[in-house]
């Protein structure tokens, strides 16, 4: 499908949810990057955009594509956000920490890089906690409530800049979580450990690779589909308040 080539990497993701395996493998980002055509993404790193395309199109033709999240409500989307992601990221994050907090006292000499590996994760591990509490306690309560004074036909006094300026806020965020965890895969050569790595050393670098892959599907889930239905949700309303 060569129209896949103007399509941004959020729309060909957000029609087919398995096509991000694809954008993993070459590490084109759909998340915080997700607003670039298929042909602007692959040419930054030089990428053949036909070979991707024909990756593309394999999956395409899988059928089954799982849940349809355009289709679910801002309530069902944040719920899901928190029941798997914010989950995952909550129970992994100390799991990998301690494998990390093992591997600079056991090979850091050896293998200095480790350090600021761990130093890198440990950032985005106190970032990650202040910003799933926003999430949960500010934002996502306050999509819901709007959620449902749009559905009772009930006045609702947020504000668009408001409402703006908390998901500029969280994007920023996002993007930062992103570039720490990008820098922790040129540390790890792509996540591949040395050829002396111990059991705890391979478990590590397999447990950041998952993290930052559920971290894409999670931020996709957000920036490209939550953010936009929630501003689009506002928008309606002010428009007909003023009818």
């Amino acid at each position: 499908m060569t129209e896949l080539r103007t399509k941004t990497l959020a729309q060909i993701v957000n029609t087919n949810y398995k096509t991000a395996s694809v954008f993993e493998k070459y590490n084109l980002d759909f998340c915080c990057k997700g607003k670039r055509t298929l042909q602007e993404a692959c040419g930054e790193i030089k990428l053949p955009v036909d070979q991707i395309i024909s990756e593309l199109d394999n999956i395409s033709i899988t059928g089954d594509i799982g849940l349809d999240f355009n289709k679910l409500s801002l309530t069902q989307l944040a719920d899901y956000i928190v029941i798997t992601h914010h989950a995952y990221v909550t129970q992994q994050m100390p799991v990998i920490f301690e494998y990390l907090q093992k591997l600079t006292f056991k090979h850091g000499e050896k293998h200095p890089e480790i350090f600021r590996i761990f130093e890198t994760f440990a950032a985005v591990q106190t970032e990650m906690k202040l910003h799933m509490e926003k999430e949960e306690h500010v934002f996502f309560p306050g999509i819901k409530k709007l959620e449902q004074s749009t559905t009772e036909n009930k006045q609702q006094n947020t504000q668009s800049f408001y409402l703006n300026s908390q998901i500029e806020v969280l994007e920023g965020e996002h993007d930062h979580a992103g570039s720490m965890l990008a820098e922790i895969r040129i540390l790890t050569n792509n996540y591949t450990p040395p050829a002396d790595a111990c059991t705890t050393y391979r478990l590590s670098f397999a447990s950041l690779q998952a993290f930052e892959t559920d971290l894409h599907h999670h931020v996709h889930l957000e920036n490209n589909i939550l953010f936009p239905k929630a501003l689009s949700l506002f928008k309606k309303r002010n428009e007909a308040s003023l009818n």
